[in-house]
């Protein structure tokens, strides 16, 4: 019986319902794509150090739409420039211009997102963890037989797409992909970033978690932050006293919305204090009470070590990065 993919369609936004701001980003993206633009984001710090040092070496759209520094109106070709007034993207600084838009390149894809620096409460972000998590997409979905066949996959969470849309593309033709977030802005790049990239089998909605979306689904994927936050900002804060709640939100919520056989590919991070994995300590428990079966791997063993030195980190030792990889069994 076919199930529906969508449960509110009030929350469903159509790719076709573009305003004029959308449709200028997402022609930004695509004149970058056809300049062959590539740029590789970086941790908030290593940014910060290279841009301090004075001399940021590339091409012009490098430095404004990778770097996110100030520019003058003759730095950009004409149309350019009008594409990011048209799309509300382009802000004053100290009598120069800076791009309120950031696009960063994952294989050969490319993707708008927020500028550097992440400080509003809706930023939408890319980043090391992005490209982990799309790694870790790679090795499962190159690994499925040539006779898998997935119909449904939803990232949740899925803050500029890159998840769901990586996924999507490796398990092409006819999957269908539904892109949710909590964060209207994240819903919006997520939107546009899948008409960049050719997702054309996608709706992109706004969900706390599954509120407004229903399985089973074949994949589900997630990159949730996983840090404490003290302005708890979206994309940044995973709540609870160590970071790690949304995350076991996603896995309880995740399982009852799989098909038979079906995955949930989490990656996140894990405070590990006295040589205990916290998260996978809160987890197991779950697991194991349900018809499942899971990997478990460390993709980074220390991310984030900046964060220890603030006091609701003192207990712990380091912040790995890990992937969980659950598989519903049928």
């Amino acid at each position: 019986m076919q199930t529906d993919l969508y449960c509110d369609d009030a929350a469903v936004v159509s790719p076709r319902a573009l305003s004029a701001a959308d449709e200028a980003l997402l022609w930004l993206g695509g004149f970058l794509r056809d300049q062959s633009y590539r740029f590789t984001t970086t941790t908030p710090l290593t940014h910060s150090r290279v841009v301090q040092r004075g001399a940021v070496d590339g091409a012009s759209l490098m430095r404004v739409f990778g770097w996110s520094l100030p520019f003058s109106a003759s730095d950009l070709p004409a149309e350019v420039l009008q594409a990011l007034a048209l799309a509300k993207a382009l802000a004053h600084s100290n009598g120069l211009l800076r791009s309120k838009v950031r696009f960063s390149t994952l294989n050969d894809q490319i993707y708008a997102h927020s500028a550097f620096p992440t400080e509003a409460a809706d930023s939408v972000f890319f980043g090391p963890d992005t490209y982990r998590f799309a790694r870790c997409i790679e090795s499962v979905l190159n690994s499925q037989p040539p006779s898998y066949s997935a119909q449904r996959l939803i990232d949740i969470g899925c803050g500029s797409g890159a998840g769901g849309i990586l996924a999507a593309n490796l398990l092409r033709p006819g999957v269908e992909l539904l892109l949710a977030d909590i964060n209207p802005e994240a819903v919006r790049f997520a939107r546009i970033n899948a008409m960049l990239n050719g997702m054309t089998r996608t709706q992109a909605i706004h969900s706390d978690l599954f509120q407004n979306a229903r399985g089973p689904f074949d994949y589900i994927v997630a990159n949730p932050p996983y840090l404490v936050d003290d302005f708890q900002r979206l994309y940044r804060h995973g709540g609870g006293e160590l970071g790690i709640e949304l995350s076991l939100d996603i896995v309880r919520e995740a399982i009852p919305h799989l098909s038979r056989n079906g995955r949930l590919l989490l990656y996140t991070g894990s405070p590990i204090i006295g040589g205990v994995d916290q998260f996978l300590a809160a987890m197991k428990p779950l697991l194991d009470a349900s018809p499942v079966t899971f990997d478990y791997e460390e993709v980074d063993p220390d991310v984030f070590g900046e964060e220890l030195d603030r006091p609701v980190y003192r207990r712990v030792d380091r912040i790995a990065a890990v992937f969980l990889n659950i598989k519903k069994e049928g």
